[in-house]
C-alpha cells in the first residue's frame, strides 16, 4: 500500500481532488434514496446542501460560493431547474463560510448538526421565494408547503450531516497536516 505522504506534491493533490470528486459524485447518487430512516413526510436528507456546509466551514467566503454552486448545477441538472438549486446553495455556502465556525462554535457534531439545520431552512426559504416569483401557485400554498419541506428536511439533513462531516473533514485535515510537514 502506498503512503499519501510519500506521492510527490501533484499526486497528492490528485487523490485528493479524486476524493473530493467521488464524495459529491456519492451525495448526488443517494439524493434521490429514500432507504428506511431517511425519510420525514416524503422528505428526505440534503446530501449535497450538507457537502456544502462540510466544505464551506473552514473555507474561504469564494471557496464556499463556488461549492454551492457547482453543486446547485448538478442538483439541477437531476432536477427540475425551475427553481434553481445554484442560488439556494450558493447561499449556504457563502453563510457558512462566513460564520468563521472556529472562533464561535467548538468543532464537534453538534454544532455542525445545528449550522445544517440553519442552512437547510436557508436554502428551502430562497427556494420558497423564487417560487413565489415564478407565480404559477397562491402564496399561501407556497408557504404551506415550504413549513412542511423546511422543517422535514432541516431535521432529516441535521441529523445525517455527521456522518458525511466527520470522514470528509477528517480526510481534509489529514491532507493539510500532509501538505504542512510535507
Amino acid at each position: 500500500m502506498i503512503k499519501i505522504s510519500r506521492l510527490p506534491y501533484y499526486g497528492r493533490q490528485l487523490v485528493n481532488w479524486a476524493v473530493t470528486v467521488a464524495s459529491v459524485i456519492v451525495c448526488a447518487l443517494i439524493l434521490p434514496t429514500r432507504l428506511p430512516g431517511m425519510e420525514l413526510l416524503g422528505i428526505g436528507p440534503n446530501w449535497l446542501l450538507i457537502w456544502v456546509v462540510a466544505w464551506s466551514v473552514k473555507r474561504s467566503v469564494l471557496q464556499g460560493a463556488i461549492a454551492g454552486c457547482a453543486l446547485g448545477l448538478i442538483q439541477d441538472g437531476m432536477t427540475s431547474p425551475h427553481p434553481s438549486h445554484t442560488l439556494s446553495l450558493m447561499c449556504v455556502g457563502i453563510l457558512t463560510a462566513s460564520l468563521k465556525k472556529q472562533r464561535y462554535v467548538q468543532e464537534d457534531f453538534i454544532s455542525v448538526a445545528l449550522i445544517v439545520f440553519l442552512m437547510t431552512v436557508v436554502a428551502e426559504t430562497v427556494l420558497a421565494l423564487q417560487f413565489s416569483l415564478v407565480g404559477d401557485r397562491s402564496l399561501a400554498e407556497i408557504w404551506t408547503e415550504h413549513q412542511q419541506i423546511a422543517l422535514s428536511s432541516a431535521i432529516l439533513s441535521s441529523l445525517w450531516a455527521p456522518i458525511l462531516y466527520y470522514p470528509l473533514n477528517l480526510w481534509w485535515q489529514k491532507m493539510d497536516w500532509i501538505e504542512d510537514n510535507a
